[in-house]
């Protein structure tokens, strides 16, 4: 049995005849990559013991056209394979777009996205939570407002954790990568002890 979890599958979508998924081969997203190992800090950093996450390559189900990109849809999965959500190589999945998006920032949202709902949906849990309200957090663009929606074009600011707070006192808990520095103090000298040696990135 195919260990993959997949997104939604289109009409005319034959799962038996399609490529297997394969992780992603190193080297072949930089950007990507570089935005799951600052999610993967967070990762460690939140859930001790957790394995990090890996990029997954679901194979085109056509030959790409002439000129085309060969390059299949990357999501970012659990270390076992297993998958839940949009890919991270295209924000709109339309002919044209890039094949890794085009900057750093727009890359770490998507990927702290897509992370997020592979970990909540697969481990069955709220991943990350704010440590002072309790809450689910999620990644937006640093000092957006309570009513902020995605595609509002006057926020620009780097990726961060963003928790609701209580009675409309939202805020920023970390840029993303950084959530180890807004643990509790109790919590953060653990997770130094327990990471000498080591980086914490798979």
């Amino acid at each position: 049995m195919n260990p993959f979890c997949h997104a939604s599958d289109g009409a005319g979508h034959d799962r038996r005849q399609s490529p297997e998924p394969r992780r992603a081969e190193h080297g072949r997203w930089p950007g990507l990559e570089a935005a799951l190992a600052l999610v993967n800090r967070d990762l460690t950093a939140t859930l001790p013991g957790q394995e990090g996450l890996i990029l997954v390559v679901e194979p085109p189900w056509r030959p790409p056209s002439p000129g085309g990109l060969d390059g299949g849809q990357v999501y970012v999965a659990m270390p076992d394979g297993r998958w839940h959500g949009e890919p991270v190589n295209t924000c709109e999945p339309e002919e044209g777009d890039p094949a890794d998006p085009d900057d750093e920032e727009t890359a770490l949202a998507v990927v702290a996205e897509a992370a997020q709902s592979t970990v909540m949906e697969l481990l069955r849990q709220v991943w990350p939570i704010c440590f002072e309200h309790g809450l689910g957090l999620h990644p937006r663009p640093a000092g957006t407002a309570e009513d902020w929606h995605r595609g509002d074009g006057d926020a620009a600011g780097p990726p961060v954790w963003w928790c609701r707070g209580r009675d409309g006192h939202c805020h920023d808990v970390s840029l993303v990568g950084e959530l180890a520095g807004a643990l509790p103090g109790e919590r953060r000298r653990a997770l130094r002890r327990g990471g000498r040696g080591r980086d914490g990135l798979r």
